[in-house]
């Protein structure tokens, strides 16, 4: 092969191959985060609120108290108007996912925050939904991208090796948690 045949798309895929290959596990999982720069930043909108954020939360490996009240209170449980304290971590995945997918588009939040009883609604509706489900203590997100499929944003998440994500193609979303690295819907 020589260097001309060497695509942009190769090189980034064997970069991110060597990061995966060198990620540290849960220990010190969010490792592979830092590696993002001294910025982070989220951009989503709620297509039930009607709502979009577009914020750096974390500067100088310090996050932002401000930033992370904006994301609590556009996280919120949008059927009760229930608000709590997302896990940075949370977002630390999303948004060093949203990173490797190099895209400019905000992610469309389906799901933050649920309050039990949302969640309970959900559940008798859905066998998806689990019942201690990591959403109840702020720390899970369901998100979707029109210019990603439910697949490249799934690899995306799972890469980052810093907890649970799962692929939900028939409804097209991925969830992304802090809880234990697993994955399942692949």
């Amino acid at each position: 092969m020589t260097f001309e045949t060497i695509s942009r798309r190769g090189i980034l895929g064997a970069f991110a191959a060597t990061t995966v290959a060198a990620a540290p596990v849960m220990a010190n999982a969010f490792g592979l985060m830092r590696g993002a720069g001294d910025i982070r930043r989220i951009r989503m909108y709620s297509g039930r609120t009607g709502e979009s954020i577009d914020t750096v939360y974390w500067v100088d490996g310090k996050y932002i108290r401000d930033a992370l009240n904006e994301i609590n209170v556009f996280m919120r449980d949008w059927r009760t108007g229930q608000v709590i304290g997302i896990d940075p971590r949370t977002v630390d995945i999303a948004a060093a996912s949203h990173r490797l997918l190099q895209t400019n588009e905000p992610y469309m939040m389906l799901s933050g925050y649920r309050s039990p009883k949302t969640n309970a609604m959900l559940r008798s509706r859905s066998s998806g939904v689990a019942r201690n489900s990591l959403h109840m203590v702020g720390k899970a997100a369901d998100l979707r991208l029109k210019s990603r499929s439910v697949g490249q944003m799934y690899k995306a998440a799972a890469a980052c090796r810093a907890g649970g994500v799962g692929k939900y193609s028939r409804s097209n979303f991925v969830h992304m948690d802090c809880g234990p690295v697993r994955h399942w819907g692949a």
